[in-house]
Order: structure tokens, then sequence, then C-alpha cells
């Protein structure tokens, strides 16, 4: 069965318990928004304190990979986190500051990392770095066995996740407060990547690698939300 169309999982923590109509219940829509971005917020407790730790991650049809260093308290094993990504996409400016709101994607994935090693290891970071930069494992330097072990990358398991989108106008056009005479809508926000800046290191006449260039946003690109 294509991984895209399994239903997401039905759980404690993955169960929606209020604004259920912005829930989206199957797999695809979680990797739009795991496709969207690049970075997450691992949330963690850790001797008793939460920490909320941000890192860049990557995917595949089962994982989600992140790294850390090896030295780092909030990534030892052995403990559950919480992963999430989320996308803010326009601020919702109703007529009463009430309703005033974020339209957004965001999910979140529940689970005990585990810490590869040997080649699961290298292909994390494989998959982390193409997330990121599509093209770039091949094109730059691979990391040294010393830059392995300084370094440690965790394979989350994607089976328990939620997702939920809120898009839309203002939800008040249709009560007592239309009739103030008050603007609403919605400011729509979106991140760019505009085009790249060399290392002023470089020397002269190095062309920018085109899957470098590629990466340049060429307005919108962040396609519908499945089951939106």
């Amino acid at each position: 069965m294509d991984p895209a169309v399994t239903p997401l999982s039905s759980t404690d923590r993955t169960r929606l318990r209020r604004l259920r109509d912005q829930g989206r219940t199957d797999r695809a829509a979680l990797f739009a928004v795991l496709r969207a971005g690049f970075v997450c917020h691992l949330g963690v407790v850790v001797d008793g304190t939460p920490m909320v730790v941000p890192t860049v991650y990557g995917f595949d049809d089962s994982f989600l990979y992140f790294h850390g260093s090896v030295a780092s308290r909030s990534l030892a094993g052995g403990r559950t986190v919480c992963v999430t990504v989320t996308h803010v996409d326009g601020l919702v400016l109703a007529r009463s500051v009430f309703e005033h709101g974020v339209n957004y994607r965001s999910a979140m994935v529940y689970g005990m990392p585990r810490a590869l090693s040997g080649e699961a290891k290298l292909e994390g970071l494989r998959v982390l770095t193409e997330h990121a930069a599509p093209g770039q494992w091949d094109y730059a330097r691979r990391p040294s066995r010393k830059e392995l072990a300084a370094t440690a990358i965790f394979a989350l398991s994607l089976e328990e996740a939620s997702v939920k989108v809120a898009e839309g106008p203002p939800e008040d056009g249709d009560g007592p407060d239309a009739s103030l005479g008050l603007w609403a809508g919605v400011v729509p926000l979106e991140v760019v990547r505009r085009p790249p800046v060399p290392d002023p290191a470089l020397p002269d006449g190095l062309p920018v690698p085109a899957h470098i260039a590629a990466l340049v946003t060429r307005g919108s690109d962040r396609g519908p939300i499945p089951g939106g």
C-alpha cells in the first residue's frame, strides 16, 4: 500500500480534542507539512524539566531524522519525545480581537527516537541533508569518521502523528460584529528563499551550482494540503 494513503494513527496523544475540523487524517497531509520545512522543535523532559530544542530534520516514508551533538542531554536515548513542525501562513485579523488568529499547518510526532550507527547513521544524515538542499549530498564532501563520531543522528518513527491545518478568512463575517464597519481579512505570510550569496573566500568566477540555484523560491510552492 502507498504510505501516503495510510491513515494517521489515532491514540490518546494524537486524538484531537478541540477544533477537530482542522485535523487531517491521511498520511499524505503529514508528508506535506514535513516537506514544506526543515526545522523542527524537539520537546523532551530532562531531569524533570521540559526542554524544547530547535533542530533540522529530514524524513522518508517511515521515519523522521534529526541530529545533535553526542553530548546533548536532550537527545540522550530512552526518552519519549514530541517533535513539532509548524508553518504560519497568515495573520487572521477579525473585527473582534477575540476572533483574531493565524492560518497555519502543523504536525506533531510522538515516540522514542533511536540513535543510529554505521551505515544507517550515514543514510540518516544523507536524508537530512537532501531534505534541506537536494543535490548537496553528492556535491559536498562527505563527513569524516571523526565528524560522524561527533554527531548523533536519531530516527523517530512516523507511526504516531497528528496534523492540523487552519485556513480561510475570519469567522465573524456573518455575526453581529459584521455591522461594525471595520476591515477584516488575512495578511498572508510566506517564507521565501532569496538568491544565493557567495562566500567571500570563494575564488572569482566560481558559478553557483544548478542544484543550489534551484532552491530560490519562484512564487508560492507550498501546494495544497491533502484532505484540505
